[in-house]
């Protein structure tokens, strides 16, 4: 299956027109959160992606929350947050938010360690793990250099072991990627990234 993924669009309206425009080679689309800004314009940033008509499947970045994204959300979207779909024989499991809490103030969407846990041990098997926020340690420096993924993230990829853990919202890290045992780790980005996963 050729899988188009992006993260962190933030409303760029000329990046959602590069996915779009990719979508007709791909798929599935999936992205990993923060399609807005601050809890605001959500409905334009999803109508920025209408053109996508291969299945699209969503996580809640900390732009946004679960329930307005599945409002807003194209018909026929997977919104995933603690939450899986089965994709064409594909098992895909996702979880949304910033993890652990941002320090961004009240209208970020976070979860604590503690409440990620919860939710990622609904997860007894995915080829794909999408979550916003990367695991400790692969894709979560900052510009000032701090390491600020999450310990529970990626204590769910190594006991998982998907194929694919896709993630953003550090954008400092951006494009960065590595590996905890099989899983391949890729911090996304607002761009065209492509993935091959056999069904």
């Amino acid at each position: 299956m050729r899988i188009l993924a992006f993260s962190d669009l933030h409303m760029a309206r000329a990046r959602a027109a590069d996915l779009v425009a990719a979508s007709l080679e791909a798929d599935l689309v999936i992205g990993a959160g923060d399609y807005c800004n601050g809890r605001q314009g959500l409905d334009q940033a999803m109508a920025m992606l209408a053109g996508i008509m291969v299945p699209l499947v969503l996580v809640p970045g900390n732009a946004e929350s679960a329930d307005e994204l599945r409002a807003a959300a194209p018909d026929g979207a997977h919104v995933l947050h603690g939450s899986g779909v089965r994709i064409d024989g594909l098992r895909l499991f996702g979880l949304g938010y910033g993890v652990p809490p941002t320090p961004f103030g009240d209208w970020s969407c976070d979860l604590t360690e503690g409440a990620a846990a919860e939710l990622l041990d609904r997860c007894t098997g995915a080829d794909i793990l999408i979550t916003h926020s990367p695991p400790k340690g692969i894709g979560d420096v900052t510009s000032t250099g701090l390491s600020v993924g999450s310990t529970e993230i990626r204590d769910a990829i190594e006991r998982v072991q998907p194929r694919l853990a896709l993630c953003g919202h550090i954008h400092d890290s951006w494009g960065a990627e590595g590996m905890i045992g099989r899983s391949r780790v890729v911090n996304l980005g607002p761009t065209v990234n492509w993935f091959e996963v056999p069904a």
